[in-house]
């Protein structure tokens, strides 16, 4: 095996270890699914396509490297696993189940979002709305938090207008650490640092494929120890100050 043989195994393994995939192998990988890093984008044409079949993971910096390049990313979809929203106990795999939620503002961005965590392997639980007729965010919000906070769904994702309201009702849930991101900077920022456990989007504030970035942005970023972890526990102290029911949602 070369250096750089080596090298790009050692990438791999570290991506796939981080965002909590299991590597493929002969028995268990599908038909075409690979890692695609930033060489693979960058042996395309600058304006060109490069097909990504369904189930492959793409590093950031291979998502980056598209951006600049304007290599338009053709991913296969896979059918995403997606159920209706319940927080009983055959709710399985919890770190890689996304509890999803959305007004009637939100509602064509969930969809499109939903099947790109099925191409990335999460099993999708739907809390609503499934029509354009209006709804109040907060009855959404509460049930996406709820099924986070008690440990049904490792992280959950919320569209309204501006991903401000949600955010809002979704933090008054006890355990929960919600963020609206409108960007990936902010996406990272918020997992890094804050542990967000929860991302709330403005379906019209960016566009879908904005939004696919931060999504995938958000899932692959770890969240960080050291001091963050240190003032993220400040910040459950607080809301333990003030919860009647501390830890548990009410």
């Amino acid at each position: 095996m070369t250096d750089e043989q080596r090298i790009r195994d050692l990438v791999r393994r570290v991506v796939y270890r981080t965002v909590g995939r299991a590597e493929p192998t002969a028995a268990n990988a599908a038909p075409g699914s690979r890692l695609v890093t930033e060489r693979d984008v960058q042996e395309v044409p600058a304006g060109g396509v490069l097909r990504v079949a369904a189930g492959a993971l793409l590093t950031p910096l291979a998502r980056q490297a598209a951006l600049e390049r304007r290599v338009r990313l053709d991913e296969e979809a896979a059918p995403p696993a997606t159920e209706a929203c319940d927080d009983g106990p055959e709710v399985a795999a919890v770190e890689r189940t996304v509890a999803v939620g959305a007004d009637h503002g939100g509602v064509a961005l969930k969809a499109e979002l939903a099947g790109l965590l099925g191409s990335l392997g999460y099993r999708v639980v739907d809390c609503g709305t499934g029509s354009s007729e209006p709804v109040d965010y907060p009855d959404i919000a509460h049930e996406v938090a709820q099924l986070v906070a008690r440990r049904r769904a490792g992280r959950g994702i919320l569209i309204d207008g501006a991903g401000v309201g949600s955010c809002m009702a979704a933090n008054k849930v006890p355990g929960i650490r919600a963020a609206a991101c409108h960007d990936e900077a902010t996406a990272v920022n918020s997992r890094e640092h804050n542990h967000a456990n929860v991302l709330t989007l403005g379906a019209g504030m960016i566009s879908g494929e904005q939004a696919r970035r931060i999504v995938t942005t958000w899932l692959e970023t770890p969240a960080a120890g050291g001091r963050h972890q240190r003032r993220v526990d400040k910040i459950t102290a607080i809301e333990r100050r003030y919860s009647r029911s501390e830890g548990g949602a009410r």
